[in-house]
């Protein structure tokens, strides 16, 4: 029996291991090897919300989402294929004056990245999104180029570009182990045997602590949390358009157009850090009554679906690319971590073809990631960086 072997072994068939798998082939690594425990994105990966935000935080954010964007839209005449991105447009709201002020200083950063966005006041907002209630807003940023994808059909764009691309796609197949010599990843352990690589990438999702423990090293700080999605019944009032997102960043509540009504989330950051997939029907009337008051409109409207996912999130709100870490907290050769930090949709591609470019070349022209490997936390997994402001508030740790 000829010997396992692939040139590379990305574990985690998620949007970043799918992608990345993709990138890697037309970067030139003839066998790759994609392991996943389930099925490719059973997870989150097809349970998310599907929206494409630019506006970060950091110049990082802004960096990541504007090429993931330019890569959603180049899609279809690139693979034949792709993810359903829509423009839409989003406004982030500020209901006071120091809202408006940390809102002008994010849009001169994202005005110096290229990104277009700008202010508008109340009444602007509500031209823009007129079953918006004016009087409860000071103004909001707005990009009129972000937009949201079917994250599902996102799933399905990757399997078949990965397939097309001659990528070797095991579902079933957990990694159990990394075989390790001289500081080198040599192979990747499963039940089916072992795969002999000297180029790994981790994309384990919300698992992710746990995967980058079997270097033997500490397991990067990615925290796991229950994350709720409801579309309500349609309106005509809602169905023209295309009518704007919108983030109300002190609740973390966001919406969009869907199937005529609005999909709407939320997560609580009061729950602990872990796996939960089931409806916490209590936390979703507090997110109905918010909306109500927003978008009174939504007040008389029925819910047509409701699920839960859990999501993944970092410290820092950003990022994990760059060198696993063995037991004396050095980097181990051979092995990529890349997690996206709670942004899969919005960074997914992105933060996937940096990870297949540092596995592959140790270097990357998306955006300056030498500053986001696991090394930037520390044993209690503070990080050296600012947190991202621009996101869902999260559990203030990732767990035990």
């Amino acid at each position: 029996m000829p010997q396992d072997t692939a040139d590379l072994v990305i574990v985690g068939a998620g949007t970043i291991g799918g992608w990345a798998s993709v990138f890697a082939a037309e970067l030139g690594a003839r066998r790759v090897v994609v392991l996943d425990a389930g099925t490719a994105g059973a997870g989150a990966s097809s349970r998310a919300a599907g929206i494409v935000r630019s506006q970060g935080g950091t110049a990082t954010a802004v960096d990541l989402a504007r090429w993931t964007t330019a890569f959603y839209r180049g899609q279809q005449e690139r693979y034949g294929i792709d993810s359903g991105f829509r423009t839409l447009g989003y406004l982030i709201l500020a209901f006071d004056e120091a809202d408006g002020a940390a809102a002008r200083e994010r849009l001169a950063m994202q005005q110096e990245r290229g990104l277009d966005s700008r202010w508008v006041d109340a009444a602007e907002a509500a031209e823009l999104l007129p079953v918006l209630d004016e009087a409860r807003i000071t103004g909001a940023t707005y990009c009129a180029e972000d937009g949201a994808i079917d994250p599902p059909r996102n799933v399905l764009a990757y399997t078949v570009a990965l397939k097309a691309a001659g990528v070797d796609l095991r579902e079933r197949t957990a990694a159990t182990g990394l075989r390790i010599e001289g500081g080198r990843v040599t192979g990747v352990v499963t039940a089916r045997g072992t795969v002999a690589t000297e180029r790994v990438i981790l994309a384990g999702g919300v698992g992710q602590g746990a995967l980058t423990a079997l270097t033997g090293g500490p397991g990067v700080p990615v925290g796991g949390a229950r994350h709720q999605i409801a579309v309500t019944s349609p309106h005509t009032a809602l169905a023209t358009g295309p009518l704007p997102m919108a983030f109300e960043l002190a609740t973390g509540l966001y919406w969009r157009q869907e199937e005529g009504g609005i999909l709407f989330g939320m997560s609580n950051p009061l729950e602990e850090p872990g796996e939960a997939r089931e409806v916490d029907w209590d936390n979703l009337r507090t997110i109905r009554t918010r909306l109500g008051e927003l978008m009174p409109l939504t007040r008389e409207l029925d819910l047509r679906r409701v699920w839960a996912a859990t999501i993944d999130y970092t410290p820092d709100h950003l990022p994990i690319l760059g060198p696993a870490l063995d037991a004396a907290r050095e980097p181990l050769g051979g092995v990529t971590v890349a997690s996206p930090g709670g942004h899969g949709m919005m960074w997914g591609p992105a933060v996937a073809r940096i990870a297949a470019d540092l596995a592959l070349h140790g270097t990357s022209d998306v955006t300056d990631a030498t500053f986001l490997g696991p090394d930037r936390f520390d044993e209690h997994g503070a990080s050296t960086l600012a947190t991202d402001p621009i996101a869902l508030p999260f559990p203030e740790t990732v767990g035990s």
